[in-house]
């Protein structure tokens, strides 16, 4: 069954409010938050599950039938609700993508949140709530940053050119990732929503992330293919659609770019 316009519509105002109102909160408690450490030795923070409370409350109370993957489940997994509905809609949430960096006082983090039909984001919210930046797309609409049009920058690969490089990387990745850091001005924020953000209005060229989970890139993926650009995998192949309903956790190993550069990054890191 095909969504109309204003069904889209209304899941992008409803997630741009609720990445507000978790940044807000977010915002409030990064002085005072506790901090602990998940099974997997990944950080998280009270202010990250009290975040996704509020964001899981405000889609709730419009959608109470959609489904939900979202970073913060119990014992340190991942929460995963299924849809109730024929057709279903999952929301992807990441209530701060950036935790290590929240937990440490630093402000590069973010609300990262899509909606998925058929397992292809139609909406996607990525907040930073340090800046206030709002960045949003859907399916039928352009990308857009506080209201305004956003599009992928058009630079190659050069001395001068930001590229976001993740803090992790495989093995078989290293020599791909030096060479890029010799070749560009290389930055690592700490949050790939953020690097997916910056590429999506033209300050990165690029951005490479081996270690991801789908709340980190369902969002991004669609701002930066509503920007102009391309989200793959390293192979060039397409992310989506997934299949959220049999969604464990599973990384992916992604890069993004605008068009003119995506070409060549790929034969970097093959």
């Amino acid at each position: 069954m095909a969504l109309e316009h204003s069904d889209i519509s209304r899941m992008l105002e409803v997630a741009i409010v609720a990445a507000r109102l978790a940044g807000q909160r977010a915002m409030e408690e990064i002085k005072y938050t506790k901090v602990s450490v998940k099974n997997g030795g990944e950080i998280v923070t009270q202010a990250d599950i009290n975040c996704q409370q509020i964001i899981l409350g405000r889609i709730k109370e419009a959608y109470p039938d959609h489904g939900f993957i979202a970073e913060e489940g119990p014992d340190g997994k991942m929460l995963f609700q299924p849809p109730r509905t024929a057709e279903p809609i999952w929301w992807i949430v990441d209530p701060i993508d950036g935790s290590n960096n929240y937990s440490h006082g630093l402000l590069d983090f973010a609300v990262s949140i899509a909606a998925l039909h058929q397992g292809e984001p139609i909406v996607g919210v990525i907040f930073d709530p340090a800046t206030e930046s709002m960045y949003t797309a859907a399916k039928d609409a352009e990308a857009q940053l506080n209201a305004s049009r956003i599009t992928v920058g058009k630079d190659g690969i050069s001395e001068f050119a930001g590229f976001g490089v993740d803090s992790h990387f495989n093995e078989d990745m290293k020599k791909g990732v030096y060479e890029i850091m010799n070749r560009t001005r290389f930055r690592n924020l700490g949050a790939t929503a953020l690097h997916l953000a910056y590429v999506a209005k033209g300050a990165l060229i690029g951005t490479i992330s081996t270690v991801t989970k789908i709340w980190d890139i369902a969002a991004g993926a669609i701002i930066i293919e509503r920007a102009g650009g391309v989200l793959t995998d390293i192979k060039g192949k397409s992310i989506f659609p997934v299949e959220p309903d049999s969604y464990t956790g599973r990384q992916y190993r992604i890069l993004a770019a605008n068009k003119k550069t995506h070409p060549e990054l790929l034969k970097i890191f093959s």
